[in-house]
């Protein structure tokens, strides 16, 4: 299982951390969040229960599309592409290209969260 920390920080804060990264003014220590959030609300939205149910249905059944992952649900297609876009822009799934399908895959399992 893959752990990663996730960090609470506010809009303007996340951004002038990140510029000062660009800039070469700030280097992130190892044991820094990877993936920030900007609100405690945010983050209970990506990470809701619903939404973690679905990282160990993706984890443990392996779907070779969002097709077979919406049969094994009961979720349609659409809301799941959304999902999993979010998620995927979060660092939490990765959508692989296998032929004319897109399958996801989980990369994380653990979070600890740094509020």
């Amino acid at each position: 299982m893959k752990s990663i920390m996730i960090g609470i920080l506010s809009q303007e804060r996340i951004r002038a951390r990140t510029l000062a990264i660009a800039r070469g003014e700030y280097k992130p220590k190892p044991t820094e969040p990877k993936i920030w959030f900007t609100s405690m609300r945010s983050l209970a939205e990506v990470l809701s229960d619903e939404n973690r149910a679905l990282l160990k249905v993706i984890q443990e059944s392996q779907p070779q599309s969002i097709t077979s992952l919406a049969e094994m649900t009961g979720r349609k297609a659409s809301n799941l592409s959304r999902t999993l876009k979010t998620m995927s822009n979060y660092g939490l799934v990765e959508m692989r290209r296998d032929k004319n399908q897109v399958r996801p895959v989980v990369k994380v399992t653990e979070f600890k969260i740094l509020a």
